[in-house]
């Protein structure tokens, strides 16, 4: 019997126009319930995945920016893993040394340097996401999810880099190019040690302490409530939902997930676009995993 269910969001609960859906969003309430605690598990930071569950009036635990900080229902943060001070001021060169377009996240929510640049960067995942959407259209949906966001633009990260007291949890790098935009940086990160690369598109990496990671966090948490990962689902879609979808005892990919998550997962689910993840719910409801 399934008692805890960790969902990802982007390409996995979330549809392609960045919203959870009615029947996604009735089923979490199904599973809620039924006594299943139901756990967002996202490479956002709660002030981005937050709001989009408070639409539906629905309250979860959230495992944000990739494990690296779980908040409880309570808002109150239980976990934290932020990136060690040394390594950030070696990321940032790094990154700024191959002019990718790169964010901070922190506790106060994203920090970017650049609004333009932003929008252009999700308006590039939306156009990915919806192909024959044109572009102006995919700038102008961008634009206006991210007036909903707590974004903060700051004129130069320097000014976090400064301030001792400013933890940094994630950096999330983008290039439209796709990951073989980031073959050399990944191998330099990986010298560096203590990090963990994934990716949550294929147009970004995402980089964290080495403990932030979803599935660690998912262990850990199930540990606390005394369920055994048997009894845990994650569902998933993307290199960063790798390490809960190994740990839990039914794994499950979307129909969207890249080919490596399907590989290592016990089953697939549907597309995000057509509610796989509601649809996943209604397996454990039914007791059919």
């Amino acid at each position: 019997m399934i008692k805890i269910i960790a969902s990802d969001m982007d390409g996995t609960l979330l549809n392609n126009r960045m919203e959870v859906s009615e029947n996604n969003a009735a089923a979490i309430t199904a599973a809620q319930k039924a006594g299943i605690d139901f756990i967002v598990a996202t490479g956002r930071g709660i002030t981005e995945a937050k709001p989009l569950l408070d639409a539906h009036d629905l309250h979860t635990t959230f495992i944000t920016l990739n494990g690296a900080l779980v908040i409880d229902t309570d808002g109150k943060e239980v976990v934290k893993h932020p990136l060690d001070r040394d390594k950030l001021h070696q990321l940032v060169a790094l990154l700024r040394q191959n002019d990718f377009y790169f964010e901070m996240i922190t506790s106060e929510g994203p920090f970017s340097e650049s609004k333009i640049r932003r929008i252009q960067n999700v308006a590039d995942l939306l156009v990915t996401l919806n192909p024959d959407q044109p572009y102006k259209i995919a700038v102008a949906l961008a634009a206006a999810r991210l007036e909903l966001m707590n974004i903060n633009y700051i004129d130069n990260f320097d000014t976090i880099l400064s301030d001792p007291n400013k933890e940094v949890f994630k950096i999330i790098a983008f290039d439209k190019r796709g990951q073989k935009a980031f073959t050399e940086t990944r191998t330099a990160i990986d010298h560096l040690g203590g990090l963990v690369v994934t990716s949550s598109s294929d147009n970004n990496i995402e980089i964290n302490d080495i403990q932030a990671q979803k599935g660690i966090a998912l262990k850990q948490y199930a540990a606390v409530k005394h369920i055994p990962m048997t009894q845990v689902m994650a569902l998933g879609d993307n290199l960063n939902d790798e390490s809960m979808i190994r740990e839990a005892g039914m794994g499950v990919a979307m129909a969207n997930a890249v080919p490596h998550i399907k590989a290592i997962a016990n089953r697939t689910t549907d597309f995000n676009t057509k509610d796989g993840v509601g649809k996943a719910i209604q397996w454990a409801l039914n007791g059919e995993i």
